[in-house]
């Protein structure tokens, strides 16, 4: 079972939103050491933490990376981006780029630190998903899909990592109250909540995490006939 005092976590995305309150948790609950990653690594406000430059898209940033954090016991998949992309009107450009940083974004840091972490006694992933993993609401298309291979990727590797001593936990959670959530006029949780969640999760190496009521409900309404999801489309064409 991980422990988050005296371990050592890489946060990517670690200069504002769910990232930076996690940077913040992970030192008030007693970890060593946490590396926090950003495009431009002086955005990293934490005076702790260890700034590193990653750009999810670069394969070869994954990997120095990964040369430059060789203690790392807890790594964090934060790091996203949604640009809004319409499966029918986007350019094809942006929706790859959306599965370029939330997708294969996270599996090139994944693969750059699973032999770090064996190698360090085991420790665990924690990846942040969302409840547009599971659903998908008008603007969202290409964001929902790569959240929702994203899940899948992370339920894979659960299975793959599990006999190497290494734990896995997928956070989703709904609108939180960070700047990609600006315009929107809805309940959010606090991105110090959501950490809060994730880090005890991490410790009781839970599976996953549904970090509000909203996350609960959507879960809950997959075992159901779409129309519970879509009420839109109830009676049929």
């Amino acid at each position: 079972m991980t422990k988050i005092r005296e371990s050592v976590a890489l946060v990517t995305g670690g200069s504002r939103g769910i990232g930076k309150a996690l940077v913040e948790q992970l030192y008030a609950r007693g970890a060593s050491k946490v590396y926090a990653t950003a495009r431009d690594p002086r955005t990293i406000t934490h005076p702790d933490a260890i700034p590193l430059a990653l750009e999810l898209t670069d394969p070869d940033s994954a990997a120095a990376l990964a040369e430059h954090a060789p203690d790392v016991t807890i790594l964090v998949n934060n790091a996203g981006a949604s640009f809004g992309s319409s499966f029918l009107d986007s350019p094809i450009a942006d929706i790859r780029r959306e599965f370029e940083i939330n997708f294969y974004g996270a599996l090139h840091v994944t693969r750059g630190f699973a032999p770090i972490l064996e190698r360090n006694g085991g420790g665990h992933i924690l990846t942040i998903h969302s409840a547009l993993s599971w659903i998908v609401v008008p603007g969202t298309d290409a964001y929902s899909a790569s959240k929702a291979a994203l899940w899948s990727q992370t339920n894979a590797l659960r299975l793959a990592l599990n006999p190497r001593g290494i734990g896995v936990t997928g956070l989703h959670v709904g609108y939180v109250d960070t700047d990609l959530t600006a315009g929107i006029d809805a309940p959010k949780s606090s991105p110090h909540s959501v950490a809060d969640q994730a880090l005890d999760g991490i410790e009781a190496n839970a599976l996953e995490v549904l970090a509000d009521d909203l996350t609960r409900q959507v879960k809950a309404g997959l075992a159901a006939d779409p129309s519970a999801l879509y009420p839109e489309l109830a009676g049929g064409r």
